[in-house]
């Protein structure tokens, strides 16, 4: 597996493994994430998934020796603008999507990884990520594993309720 730079012609690759995030986490009855609509579906998905393909959000994309797009980290040096600020420089990690048939591999803590060492080469020592932290708090232990430490909670009022966001950290 190599890690590379993205771009716009990218984004179907990106939303593809969105979409097959999707259909794993709804066939496991986890819906409280991202719904059971795959993103390719959705128009402000795809609008939303389509800005990380251009300035201000870095794109990188683990590929296997095939070819093939097994895992995607978006980057920015800002939050999203339901995120709490922090009052110093930092690099976000916007989205973390791998491939779900390839679970277990290391495909995320390579990404983290990268994602680390981008941080370093800026001279930024934060890099925070959110995620979703409701139900089973799953995805907030796979950060941990990853070596983040939960900082606050938050919550997103959507239409079909409160989505309950958690921030992590890492401090390099």
């Amino acid at each position: 597996m190599k890690i590379r730079t993205g771009g716009p012609a990218d984004i179907p690759d990106l939303l593809a493994l969105l979409d097959g995030a999707v259909a794993w986490l709804a066939a496991r009855g986890r819906t409280g994430q991202w719904g059971d609509q795959p993103f390719s579906t959705v128009p402000a998905r795809i609008e939303h998934v389509t800005a990380y393909g251009a300035e201000p959000f870095l794109l990188r994309l683990a590929v296997d020796e095939e070819g093939r797009t097994v895992g995607a980290c978006v980057v920015a040096e800002e939050p999203g603008s339901y995120v709490p600020a922090v009052a110093e420089r930092e690099l976000f990690v916007r989205n973390l999507v791998t491939d779900r048939s390839r679970k277990g591999s290391g495909i995320g803590a390579a990404l983290i990884a990268d994602v680390l060492a981008e941080a370093r080469r800026r001279g930024i020592s934060l890099v925070r990520v959110d995620c979703y932290g409701g139900a089973d708090r799953r995805l907030v232990a796979q950060y941990r594993a990853l070596g983040f430490t939960e900082t606050e909670s938050f919550e997103v009022a959507q239409p079909n309720g409160v989505w309950p966001g958690q921030v992590l950290e890492i401090r390099l």
